[in-house]
């Protein structure tokens, strides 16, 4: 009964400890959501989807006033695959976004056109270069 105790403790404070660690790399973006989009188009879209792509990124700027960057980009050994750095400035900002009709246009226009897509959420390494970079706080 006692080992089975000191283990449920040990859970407990190795729980705490990974949820108070979370938490104080989240506060490392100071609220915002940081993410790279990581999408792979197939070939025989990429044309169309690069207009959707440069669309919603372009309105979202003008008219989202918490959206710090939709920067869409193509690497350069396969243009297929596409990053977009995405900065909201926080969760809020984000469902925003998503609820937007631009961003519903663009999602519901491309669908067809992704072949795979992973979300890789990021926390900041140098917070003094961000204001250096990027002029919406």
């Amino acid at each position: 009964m006692k080992k089975i105790l000191v283990i449920i403790l040990l859970f407990i404070g190795i729980t705490s400890s990974a949820i108070a660690a979370n938490i104080q790399l989240k506060d490392k973006n100071n609220g915002m959501l940081v993410r790279i989009s990581e999408i792979e188009i197939y070939p025989q879209y990429l044309n169309e989807y690069l207009i959707f792509a440069k669309e919603v990124a372009e309105i979202s700027i003008k008219k989202e006033k918490d959206v710090i960057s939709i920067y869409p980009m193509m690497l350069i050994k396969d243009n297929n695959q596409i990053r977009i750095l995405e900065i909201y400035k926080n969760e809020e900002a984000y469902k925003k976004h998503i609820a937007s009709e631009h961003f519903q246009k663009y999602k519901k226009s491309t669908l067809h056109m992704v072949k795979s897509l992973e979300l890789a959420d990021t926390y900041q390494i140098s917070e003094k270069n961000f204001g250096k970079i990027f002029k919406r706080k």
